[in-house]
């Protein structure tokens, strides 16, 4: 199987699904001294999130507003937990269109609007050793 090129820049994100951002924060911020850096909801997602600084990375709090969410979906089934780990990438389109030819199932085929001005796309878990993997690249 083919590589693509260039390596992912670092972990943009872990994305961690929780029943209320409000309740969760204070863990992050209060006990581990992390900072709160914003919060945002992302109506194609159907999710609130919360971006918490650690380094050079973030954690990245995940609340579903409606019952389409898959955040919803996830926490029915899982529980409040790590959901997915996101990957800092640059040509995100020719990047999926690489994995794809190189026989890696997708979830996007395409790139989306995500949090925090990014375009995202995830990675099919059966593919990934079970670990559901976000591609994101700020615009």
């Amino acid at each position: 199987m083919e590589q693509t090129k260039q390596s992912p820049k670092k972990i943009a994100h872990i994305g961690i699904a929780v029943y209320n951002i409000e309740a969760s924060i204070p863990f992050y911020t209060k006990y581990l001294g992390l900072t709160l850096e914003k919060t945002e909801e992302v109506e194609s997602e159907q999710v609130k999130v919360a971006f918490i600084k650690i380094g050079e990375s973030r954690i990245e709090l995940l609340e579903p507003l409606s019952e389409q969410s898959a955040i919803h979906t996830f926490l029915e089934k899982k529980g409040e937990g790590i959901h997915h780990i996101a990957l800092e990438v640059d040509q995100i389109d020719q990047r999926l269109i690489d994995l794809k030819q190189n026989g890696i199932r997708l979830i996007n085929e395409q790139s989306k609007q995500g949090a925090d001005n990014a375009q995202i796309a995830f990675l099919h878990p059966k593919s990934t050793n079970g670990v559901l993997f976000e591609l994101s690249q700020h615009i």
